[in-house]
């Protein structure tokens, strides 16, 4: 798969939380890129079989669960992903640490559709557009970002994404009316025209404006008076 061509910068900030050795393959959080120009086939999303998963920790725990994907396409020439854009339901979040019978799952589930967090009433979707993709190299180094240790300390960069990349995919992503281009390793497979891609990786909340309980107003991070804003990211998209 060859590098798309890409040109400007989008956005600035630390939301990857780690960093590789070589110039140009740095996991990272940047300023917005130009959406890549999709030549060849285009090919639909299977929405049943793609989603976003996430993790959100405190010190006293953690929360879990997916991110409907709603629509989106992949655009492929040979073997080359030249352009995509994916659109996610933050309405249809689902929690998977809770039974939705429990009064807990629907306090959680409203607070994280309110204004503290998705706002999703003024943006019921995120969405995003690949700008570039380029091969993955053997000896890329990934670095992780210290953390505040608790029992409940998010998993790493080099814990949660994939054990083999391929590739290192960036795209502007888009939520609650905010644009961060991110780029991280993902393991990429063409084959009979389907495309499938898994991801895992780490962001970080507040740099689309989910402030709620930043870490970094804690005055005593030994009490649980805070949310990391670290959060685990995962990417499974299939299209057929």
């Amino acid at each position: 798969m060859h590098l798309i061509k890409t040109t400007g910068l989008f956005l600035t900030g630390a939301l990857l939380v780690a960093s590789c050795g070589q110039k140009g393959e740095t996991v990272e959080t940047s300023g917005a890129k130009e959406v890549a120009e999709a030549t060849g086939k285009t090919i639909s999303v299977n929405e049943a079989e793609s989603k976003v998963s996430w993790t959100g920790y405190k010190p006293a725990g953690k929360h879990y669960g997916i991110i409907p994907v709603s629509s989106g396409e992949i655009s492929i020439e040979g073997t080359d992903i030249t352009g995509g854009e994916f659109t996610f339901d933050i309405t249809a979040l689902e929690i998977h640490d809770l039974e939705k019978s429990e009064e807990s799952y629907g306090k959680l589930h409203g607070h994280l559709q309110s204004a503290d967090f998705f706002d999703a009433a003024n943006h019921p979707k995120a969405t995003f557009e690949v700008t570039s993709v380029e091969p993955f190299t053997a000896n890329a180094e990934i670095v992780d970002k210290e953390e505040f240790e608790t029992e409940y300390t998010p998993k790493s960069l080099s814990e949660q994404m994939v054990e083999t990349p391929t590739h290192w995919i960036s795209g502007n992503l888009t939520m609650r009316g905010t644009t961060k281009n991110i780029k991280f390793p993902a393991a990429v497979k063409i084959e009979d025209g389907t495309v499938s891609a898994k991801a895992g990786f780490n962001i970080d909340r507040t740099d689309w404006g989910l402030s709620y309980s930043d870490e970094s107003s804690a005055v005593d991070k030994a009490k649980d008076k805070f949310i990391y804003n670290t959060v685990n990211v995962g990417f499974e998209i299939k299209a057929n």
